[in-house]
């Protein structure tokens, strides 16, 4: 796979990667703004109404069977929050040349439709159409409203809200429900057109198209995006230590028969000039697989939870771990997660499991390679970071991290926030909701 970056016009970056491994190719937007929360829930809003229709495609079912024409390819609406920046847009994939009847080239037809849909909605003077806008806006608020019902990835969440609750990363990329009630059609188009006026804007293709037919076509496409003063003010700003001098607690009570343990950490000093490789190689080795030390020693050896892991914030310098408990193994689990951390700062490993450890970090990165889109979300924060490294060579990195790489790593990271979701007196969960199962 060849890689290269270049701007296609002011405020708009193009990643491209040459590849013949897959049977389709992939091309994304996205718009760039800063996360914020009086305008999260409208960003989020966006991409779901552009894909109602636009103005030659004016509903879903013109909007297919123009796909259908094109053999099946597919625009999708797509919303993230990389650190603290808000990207919203589409990924589309269609079939590659030699895939097709005589060889057909779809790449300027779909860089057009792809286009059309950021550029041209279907509007009535001017405006988007209110009866999509309402109806895309009750998805997005049921949406919100589910997330409760996963309890695991509730607790999370609500850690971090907690944890950042200064910060702009303690806004989910949907918003609030408090948000999303006030949109009105008129206030998300003002929203719309100041976004493609000011946002720096990133493209990415996947393909075996040359970089040079992927400029051209995608130059056309987008020779009519409105181009004002681009705000390139936009990042993620990295707090290096805990928030007071002792962790913070957070507790919250549901009817739920399982608890939800989420200590929040700070990656600390290691951030300042972070060394991306060791820190994947700590959390494997800490708490993140089934040969961490988390899984072996906290759930197998010592039953203390139904699960326990550990997950990076790479971008955002956080670490989390998560763990589902019996209201009663709060203290004594809590503890041992924290012993176990403990023990990697001290050096207490052996070669086996940092060996282990590399090796699940390499593999997933070079499984990242057979995936078009782990491959365009890798890139997208790899720009957003100003970094070139591909996954290939990161795996590398990886591997050639050492005992003491590790532990100076563990060595930075700080307990900022104990969340904890536990059960109110006498009640039980509605569903039962994954209780010892999730073993």
């Amino acid at each position: 796979m060849e890689y290269s970056r270049s701007e296609l016009m002011p405020g708009v970056f193009l990643s491209h990667l040459r590849s013949d491994k897959f049977k389709t190719a992939c091309m994304s937007v996205n718009l760039l703004t800063q996360l914020r929360r009086e305008a999260a829930s409208m960003n989020a809003l966006i991409p779901a109404v552009l894909h109602r229709g636009t103005t030659r495609y004016p509903d879903m079912e013109k909007l297919s069977a123009r796909l259908d024409e094109l053999y099946g390819a597919a625009i999708e609406p797509v919303i993230r929050r990389v650190g603290e920046v808000h990207c919203l847009g589409f990924f589309a994939s269609f079939p590659e040349p030699a895939f097709l009847p005589k060889g057909e080239r779809l790449l300027g037809e779909m860089s057009g439709l792809m286009a059309e849909m950021l550029l041209s909605p279907v509007t009535r003077g001017g405006l988007l159409l209110p009866q999509y806008v309402d109806s895309e806006k009750e998805k997005l608020l049921d949406l919100i409203r589910s997330r409760v019902n996963d309890k695991r990835s509730y607790a999370v969440q609500r850690c971090l809200e907690e944890m950042c609750c200064y910060e702009d990363f303690a806004v989910s990329r949907f918003g609030s429900i408090e948000e999303a009630e006030g949109i009105h059609y008129k206030k998300l188009t003002r929203h719309y057109r100041e976004l493609l006026r000011t946002s720096p804007v990133e493209l990415f293709y996947c393909g075996q198209a040359p970089l040079a037919e992927v400029e051209q076509a995608l130059r056309e496409a987008f020779a009519g995006m409105p181009r004002g003063e681009v705000d390139y003010d936009i990042g993620t700003e990295i707090r290096m230590n805990a928030v007071e001098a002792e962790p913070r607690y957070y507790e919250e009570r549901m009817g739920v028969t399982q608890g939800k343990l989420v200590l929040g950490f700070r990656l600390g000093e290691c951030m300042e000039d972070p060394d991306r490789a060791a820190i994947h190689v700590f959390n494997a080795l800490y708490g993140s697989g089934a040969t961490s030390k988390l899984f072996l020693n906290v759930r197998e050896k010592l039953s203390l939870c139904y699960y326990a892991s550990s997950a990076v914030v790479l971008r955002k310098g956080l670490m989390l771990v998560s763990s589902g408990i019996s209201f009663e193994n709060f203290e004594p689990a809590k503890a041992e997660i924290l012993a176990q951390l403990e023990a990697v700062k001290n050096g207490d490993m052996t070669d086996e499991e940092l060996l282990w450890a590399k090796r699940a970090v390499a593999s997933d990165l070079r499984a990242t390679m057979d995936s078009q889109g782990e491959l365009e979300g890798y890139w997208l924060s790899q720009a957003l970071d100003g970094l070139e490294c591909s996954p290939t060579e990161l795996a590398e990195l990886a591997e050639d991290v050492t005992k003491e790489d590790v532990m100076a790593v563990a060595r930075s990271v700080e307990l900022d926030l104990v969340y904890f979701l536990r059960g109110e007196d006498g009640a039980a969960s509605e569903e039962d909701e994954e209780a010892e199962d999730e073993a």
